[in-house]
């Protein structure tokens, strides 16, 4: 399709004659004093009300990046604050408590409603479910934080349903991917995506970290936890409000997972250099035994902080961008953070590309460092009959 200059020209005169009459705040005809004397007082009046608008609006964005950052017992596409209607659907909620409690969250009504299930009593108090009384009684501690008896709480949530849809997207993709090869040696359809990056991930990632020898024992999790994270991110950069990589038990699970199979994995020789370092002297082996101990235990903490922190930057300063649109009611001010929001979500789709890319090279790395071969006597051995002796 071809744009005339002519056309973008017009277009770009109006959207600019168009803003202001959007933006720009009118004042009301009472905040007009009639009298000299009582322009100062107004003026106050005036300037003080404006700033409970802004301390109020900046309250809301605070509430609403909150909101997005949190996991919730419902999926709200849009609300309306003039009439308190949230557009949306609501998730059932699975509670384990003297037997399994299950009723959807719509009962709550956004934690207006006191929910009673099997004769117990339940609230929802900032998208956590706490015991309570048939009036809804929560006591608090000195940092306002509930004391009352939280349930084990099994429900299905909003993230729970993204790494749901995920996974069965993740199903779809692969075996399709599968069924393609076995029409011909080139995939077909969304497979000519898959393959590239599968083949970057084998022969960049696992093969150099891991090993031509070892790396296919360890392709399926490399594999499912590059496309695991690489779905859920580029969710997040949706309207949806989904922040599952955002969320630190989410990437501390997968931490976990990735702790675990290097451990199991590990050979003697990555034991034997965490607990007695060869070719180090004995009072330094002693002393660097705890260090050892504790760098397995950074790595997956690494792994989880690195994960969780940039996600969550990320849609931070995309929705204070947005904010700020609100915040600055001008015409000058909302093209300009609209222009910027619409870079940084540009950003935000490599950012998501890149951090599944480094969780899984971190992953391979440390897998590889578990499984190599150690041959320090034979290559020291073998160094000392090569090297000549110079006199």
């Amino acid at each position: 399709m071809v744009f005339s200059t002519k056309l973008i020209k017009n277009t770009i005169t109006a959207l600019f004659a168009v803003f202001p009459l959007l933006c720009t705040a009118n004042v009301s005809d009472e905040t007009q004093p009639s009298h000299a004397d009582t322009e100062a007082h107004a003026a106050e009046g005036s300037h003080s009300e404006n700033t409970g608008e802004i301390i109020d609006t900046n309250s809301k964005i605070k509430a609403f990046i909150n909101h997005h950052l949190q996991d919730s017992h419902d999926f709200i596409f849009f609300s309306d604050e003039e009439t308190g209607e949230h557009y949306g659907f609501s998730l059932p909620v699975i509670l384990i408590d003297n037997g399994v409690k299950f009723f959807s969250a719509a009962k709550f009504e956004h934690g207006e409603k006191i929910v009673e299930a099997g004769g117990e009593h339940y609230a929802l108090y900032h998208n956590k479910i706490y015991k309570t009384d048939a009036e809804g009684t929560l006591t608090f501690d000195e940092h306002h934080h509930p004391t009352n008896v939280m349930p084990l709480d099994m429900s299905i949530t909003k993230n729970v349903m993204a790494m749901l849809v995920t996974a069965l997207i993740m199903f779809l993709l692969f075996t399709g991917l599968a069924k393609s090869y076995k029409k011909g040696p080139i995939p077909t359809g969304f497979g000519r995506i898959l393959e590239p990056l599968i083949i970057f991930i084998r022969d960049e990632v696992a093969i150099p970290n891991i090993g031509a020898d070892k790396y296919r024992k360890y392709m399926g999790y490399l594999l499912t936890v590059f496309f695991f994270i690489l779905i859920l991110n580029l969710f997040g950069l949706t309207p949806l409000g989904i922040n599952v990589t955002g969320n630190i038990a989410i990437t501390a699970c997968l931490a976990l997972i990735t702790f675990f199979i290097t451990q199991f994995s590990a050979n003697k020789d990555y034991w034997k250099h965490i607990f007695w370092m060869p070719d180090v002297p004995v009072l330094m082996k002693i002393a660097l035994i705890p260090i050892e101990i504790l760098g397995t235990l950074t790595k997956p903490f690494a792994l989880m902080i690195r994960l969780y922190a940039n996600i969550s930057a990320g849609h931070i300063v995309v929705m204070s961008l947005i904010g700020l649109i609100f915040v600055f009611k001008n015409w000058i001010a909302g093209p300009s953070f609209f222009g910027l929001t619409l870079f940084i979500s540009i950003i935000e789709i490599l950012v998501a590309f890149l951090q599944a890319f480094v969780f899984t090279m971190l992953s391979s790395l440390f897998i590889g460092m578990a499984v190599q071969e150690h041959h320090h006597e034979e290559d020291h051995d073998k160094h000392t009959e090569e090297e000549p002796i110079i006199i």
